[in-house]
């Protein structure tokens, strides 16, 4: 890559922008999965009769909705992040270049 394209670029205020949200975003993201994740771990270790515990009269433990929620967080946090890189993302990339390659 020529150098001064990339001089451009890491001169340029949306570049600067672009990096500075989606890097705070990805990393409140990623802290809300480790917390989900860590969370469900924590609770299969130290406190498994309460996922042992059972719904109702049924046979189905509070352990698998929970189990199947984390999944579930997984899915939406992903559609999340990706609605956020499609738009807002997508747009400043796109204003870099334009600034860059003009």
């Amino acid at each position: 890559m020529d150098q001064d394209i990339v001089q451009r670029v890491k001169a340029d205020p949306d570049y600067h922008k672009l990096v500075r949200t989606r890097s705070r975003f990805g990393w409140t993201l990623t802290w809300a999965m480790m917390i989900v994740y860590y969370g469900f771990t924590l609770l299969v270790a130290f406190n498994k009769e309460f996922l042992g515990t059972r719904i109702g009269d049924g046979v189905m433990t509070w352990g698998i909705p929970l189990g199947l929620s984390v999944i579930v967080f997984t899915i939406v946090v992903t559609g999340i992040y990706v609605r956020r890189a499609n738009s807002a993302y997508d747009e400043l990339t796109e204003a870099v270049k334009k600034k860059v390659q003009a």
